[in-house]
């Protein structure tokens, strides 16, 4: 089901189905009052792999065409953001930049 969705890009609704808990947002906060919680969706877990699968071939194919630098990888989310806002300011005019943003914490 899941390398199908690959394929053609349609992800099917089961993929898409989340179990959603109410959390607390702090010990010590009032249970009744529905203000004191958090929405937390757990995938299923074909939907993870299916995340890791398309995240895998999106790096890879970045990678490979020079688009997604090796030495970025291993830094954290606030020096590669740093990183791009700075390039982005020095472009001159007429260029672009396109982004693409993925998480792979998997």
């Amino acid at each position: 089901m899941w390398i199908a969705s690959v394929a053609t890009g349609c992800v099917s609704t089961a993929v898409k189905q989340a179990y959603v808990t109410p959390l607390l947002k702090k010990t010590g906060l009032d249970v009744n009052t529905a203000a004191n919680y958090r929405p937390v969706s757990n995938l299923a877990v074909l939907s993870k792999l299916l995340e890791k699968t398309v995240s895998q071939q999106i790096e890879g194919h970045l990678s490979r065409e020079g688009h997604f630098p090796s030495h970025r990888k291993h830094h954290s989310t606030e020096t590669v953001l740093t990183r791009v806002c700075s390039n982005i300011t020095r472009l001159d005019k007429g260029d672009f930049a396109l982004m693409a943003f993925l998480d792979s914490d998997l």
